[in-house]
């Protein structure tokens, strides 16, 4: 087991070259949110932004676009039809897949709500792309007894599944050991949250976080981290960099929370605020 330290992070993420444009920085893609979870894209999208995507484009079902539209102003919102109850469904695909194929990298869940028809849109997307994919909250619960759709995937998934998630998904207790077999067997990077967070990968590659405190669990938290990753895969890193980075930007943003507000009355709209604390003590400008 390798540890997730500031130098750690230094070494993937560096000072940005002076004659660049958003073009240099992804294109990223979150497909999140459905009739009342509009906080989840909320933080995801604006997450993305805050660690330094050059465009980000969340896209949601058309029931919520409104209220999406008028709290975010640098993320591009897109409606997609969607279903009676506010969701996702099947006939949403065409417009995902083709906002997909102009993306560096595609987050998948935050918010998204529950539905059979919905499971087989999260799944088809799955089977269909082929830039990296984070799976997150509802995308993750999608795969519940339909994990073997996972290795068939084109795509480098990257998934962040709490304790009861990942028991959900796998059938087993969430353990280092179990989390590295599951990573295995699907060839996954597995990002298993907790007081540590442990990031692991198919081929036994193990980091543990450093960083983060027990106010960071509530709801909201888990968006704000599946943006940091998703706008990191879109800059560059690799996933499973991605993935170790995103833990502790996020664990030091909640820390600095935790120092100032206290663990009990901290927010994920506070972590969110601080992200541009941690970015700029980890590159200086």
């Amino acid at each position: 087991m390798e540890y997730i330290t500031k130098s750690f992070v230094q070494n993937l993420i560096k000072p940005r070259q002076q004659e660049t444009n958003k073009n240099h920085y992804g294109r990223v893609l979150a497909i999140c949110g459905c009739m009342g979870y509009t906080g989840a894209a909320y933080f995801a999208a604006q997450a993305a932004v805050k660690t330094g995507s050059g465009v980000v484009t969340l896209a949601v079902p058309n029931s919520i676009y409104s209220i999406l539209a008028n709290k975010l102003n640098e993320p591009v919102i897109r409606p997609v039809v969607c279903d009676n109850n506010g969701k996702f469904c099947l006939n949403s695909f065409d417009e995902l897949y083709e906002l997909a194929n102009h993306s560096d990298c595609v987050l998948i869940g935050c918010g998204l709500g529950r539905s059979d028809e919905l499971d087989k849109l999260v799944h088809k997307l799955i089977l269909s792309l082929s830039c990296p994919i984070v799976l997150d909250a509802d995308g993750i619960n999608a795969f519940s007894g339909h994990i073997d759709l996972l290795s068939k995937a084109k795509a480098q998934i990257v998934l962040t599944p709490h304790n009861g998630e990942f028991k959900r998904l796998s059938l087993s207790e969430p353990s280092i050991e179990n989390a590295m077999n599951f990573s295995q067997n699907t060839n996954t990077i597995v990002l298993l949250k907790g007081h540590r967070t442990n990031v692991l990968d198919a081929f036994k590659c193990h980091f543990q976080n450093t960083t983060g405190n027990a106010g960071m669990a509530k709801g909201g938290s888990g968006d704000v981290l599946s943006g940091i990753i998703l706008s990191l895969i879109g800059q560059g890193l690799s996933p499973f960099d991605a993935a170790c980075a995103g833990a502790w930007i996020h664990g030091k943003a909640g820390d600095i929370c935790a120092k100032k507000f206290g663990q009990y009355s901290m927010t994920p709209s506070d972590i969110l605020d601080n992200i541009s604390k941690v970015m700029l003590d980890i590159v200086g400008c």
